[in-house]
């Protein structure tokens, strides 16, 4: 697979300077002559791997954090914003995206913030609060959904809570009573009948409903463990994230709590581990680690360590009606997590029918690339609104490029002549006489022939 060109120009100048360097002392640190490292800062040069370790090695940062300050959040950020359905009659492709972030880097910037205001105003035009949602996701998206620094945190936890105890969730409710004297109690749905936990500190006790299975009863001792021990290390992301919001500064809290728990319950080494030992078979991993199937799909999102890097993961939740309620792309640069409609012929909608059952499918977009994903179903927790159970699917998927890897693809032809075409949704697709067609393509003019019926009571032309 290509790796994406990386170019990081303004965030090597910050850097430079906030050591007080001249450009000549920072090339002849990093062994490359002054007039290479100028073109690099004003981006018409990419960042090598070897320079961004030497940098790295330096100024002791994580790299990552390069990626996160590329104009607009990157080449890929912005093709990910191109597949609304406003630009379906453009075709951009990635050269023409790179050209334009090194001729332009503030015109991609002013581009993607104008794009993010236009979303959170529900595409109307008109003044609105921003969207809290939207804004977390482009923090998060900016980061590839891999915090180093929490990950380094409850790796190291991890390893000394092991040598306590065998069982994770009694050496963190040991250590949440010794350190920090916090009682877990487990509470009858009664008391607890709509809430999951609730932490009430005048009793000093975590809360937790007997409605929460084993799994999530970890989860949610480790996210508080996280809340207390990691304060400083999501501070400081909360503070980077320069959240104007109040509210999205809290949803980005939230995420990056839970993000430490998931690393306590699945540290990183260890899980990147035995996902390549198992073919990232997520059965295994779940018995493995102690954690739910969504856990697990979140989980393997994250893998995007420096030097240490797991398969490029994306995840999306739905529920029946087909609304997303949850979507990391990671490094995957899924066009399918972006899409504001998703395709009936995916595997995902079929899930509901089989519940336990892991469905495997290789599917091929218009822009002709292949994606293998993975689907199943899940249950929520509680009762919602008229006393039924909430059941969403997941989603999950690589680049059928590396899905060979995946034990669920063992045996199988991954070329995209075995592939199931699907679209974005009806109103970006535009495949021929597709008989599951609900809507025409927002793209083409539709055509009328009184004499004839197709597959699909919407015609249409087709380049």
């Amino acid at each position: 697979m290509t790796n994406p060109k990386l170019f990081a120009g303004a965030a090597i100048k910050r850097l430079r300077r906030s050591a007080a360097m001249t450009q000549v002392a920072l090339a002849e640190a990093l062994d490359i002559s002054p007039s290479y490292l100028n073109l690099i800062e004003r981006n018409q040069r990419p960042l090598s791997a070897r320079l961004m370790l030497l940098l790295a090695e330096r100024f002791d940062f994580d790299p990552r954090q390069l990626i996160a300050a590329e104009p607009g959040g990157g080449i890929d950020a912005i093709r990910q914003r191109l597949t609304d359905p406003l630009f379906e009659d453009l075709s951009i492709d990635r050269a023409e995206l790179e050209e334009w972030l090194i001729a332009s880097p503030n015109s991609a910037e002013a581009f993607v913030r104008l794009f993010d205001n236009r979303k959170a105003a529900g595409d109307s035009g008109e003044s609105a609060a921003p969207d809290p949602i939207q804004l977390v996701r482009r923090e998060i998206e900016r980061w590839r959904n891999h915090f180093a620094d929490l990950d380094a945190m409850a790796e190291e936890l991890a390893d000394e809570l092991r040598l306590g105890a065998g069982d994770l969730y009694g050496a963190i409710a040991e250590r949440l009573r010794v350190k920090h004297q916090l009682m877990i109690r487990i509470l009858p749905e009664t008391v607890l009948s709509d809430k999951l936990r609730r932490l009430d500190l005048h009793a000093r006790q975590l809360q937790l409903s007997e409605m929460l299975d084993p799994a999530s009863r970890t989860f949610q001792a480790a996210l508080l463990l996280g809340q207390i021990e990691a304060k400083g290390e999501i501070d400081a992301l909360a503070s980077g994230g320069h959240f104007t919001d109040r509210a999205a500064e809290k949803l980005f809290r939230r995420h990056l709590s839970g993000y430490f728990a998931a690393a306590l319950m699945m540290p990183y080494e260890r899980f990147l581990k035995a996902c390549e030992q198992t073919g990232y078979r997520i059965q295994l991993l779940q018995r493995r680690f102690g954690a739910g199937f969504e856990q697990v799909a979140h989980r393997l999102t994250t893998l995007q360590r420096v030097g240490s890097r797991g398969l490029p993961f994306f995840m999306v939740r739905i529920d029946r009606a087909g609304m997303i309620s949850k979507r990391y792309a990671g490094a995957s640069n899924a066009p399918l997590v972006e899409s504001a409609h998703r395709c009936p012929l995916w595997d995902i909608h079929r899930v509901f029918e089989q519940p336990a059952e892991i469905r495997s499918q290789l599917v091929a977009l218009e822009d002709g690339s292949t994606w293998f994903t993975l689907s199943r179903a899940v249950q929520g927790i509680g009762s919602g609104a008229g006393g039924y159970t909430p059941a969403f699917a997941i989603g999950l998927g690589v680049s059928a490029e590396v899905g060979s890897a995946l034990h669920y693809a063992r045996g199988q032809d991954l070329s995209i002549d075995h592939a199931t075409p699907i679209g974005l949704g009806c109103p970006a697709c535009t495949r021929p006489q597709c008989s599951q067609r609900s809507a025409p393509p927002r793209s083409r003019p539709l055509t009328f022939n009184e004499r004839e019926r197709g597959l699909t009571p919407f015609d249409f032309v087709n380049d």
